[in-house]
């Protein structure tokens, strides 16, 4: 909701100002200091009125960040493809189905895609239904598991990125029955949808793991600071913390 100031706060708060203290609105000081945009306090007008949003204009950071894309798949590919290998192998050996499971995930524009994962959980994981993956899912497979400890299970994304379906870095890309959902229950949930989802993201590496309404939309909040913030600088800063989760093992 809004928050209207009265006169004498209004006063108040400008004399502070005039005596050269630093004053910062709500949204300006969530986005500066906790790098996240609280969608409760933002509106129609704010969108419209907002700086930044630059990823979504300019045709030249959409192209330094398909040349960061390919470039980084093609490197990540080249390093792990022995892991890729050795993985594809255990998860044949140790449950019967097939290697690659693909999965039907919302991109850009809300456009529906498939998403490439090693298969970590048994042939018959979804015959109840679709469901939000659980901590100690007892579906998983033993090697499975460790995949998903170690993100292996994430690699073939590395061919959606090449494909162009994903960027290296972006949102989450949700299910769509899931984003029905969150989209009746947040405000301004599809607006993570006007970028490519990624493989990593500002959300993942400030909010590792989250299963509730209330979680998406920390997730959500995270998401729309870097729609607005994107930056190249931006993207490898997220790039170096996505990988001290993954090799010190925080986060999902």
């Amino acid at each position: 909701g809004k928050m209207r100031l009265e006169e004498n706060e209004i006063e108040k708060i400008l004399k502070i100002k005039l005596r050269n203290t630093h004053v910062m609105g709500y949204l300006d000081y969530m986005l500066e200091i906790e790098k996240k945009i609280e969608v409760s306090y933002i509106n129609e007008e704010w969108l419209l009125n907002a700086y930044g949003f630059e990823i979504l204009r300019s045709k030249f950071q959409n192209k330094i960040k398909r040349v960061f894309d390919i470039g980084m798949s093609i490197t990540i590919g080249l390093m792990t493809f022995p892991v890729m290998i050795i993985a594809a192998i255990i998860v044949r050996l140790e449950s019967p189905g097939a290697i690659i499971y693909s999965q039907a995930r919302v991109g850009e524009n809300e456009k529906e895609f498939f998403v490439y994962k090693f298969r970590s959980m048994r042939q018959d994981a979804e015959k109840d239904g679709a469901k939000w993956a659980q901590k100690n899912d007892p579906r998983v497979t033993k090697f499975g598991n460790f995949m998903r400890k170690t993100r292996i299970d994430e690699l073939p994304q590395l061919l959606n990125v090449i494909k162009g379906d994903m960027s290296f870095i972006g949102p989450r890309p949700e299910r769509m029955v899931f984003i029905k959902e969150l989209e009746k229950q947040i405000p301004y949930y599809g607006l993570r949808h006007m970028v490519k989802p990624g493989l990593t993201g500002w959300a993942q590496v400030m909010y590792p793991y989250g299963a509730t309404v209330e979680d998406a939309k920390n997730k959500l909040e995270y998401d729309l600071y870097y729609i607005k913030c994107y930056s190249l600088y931006l993207d490898i800063i997220i790039l170096f913390k996505t990988l001290k989760t993954v090799v010190f093992g925080k986060g999902r």
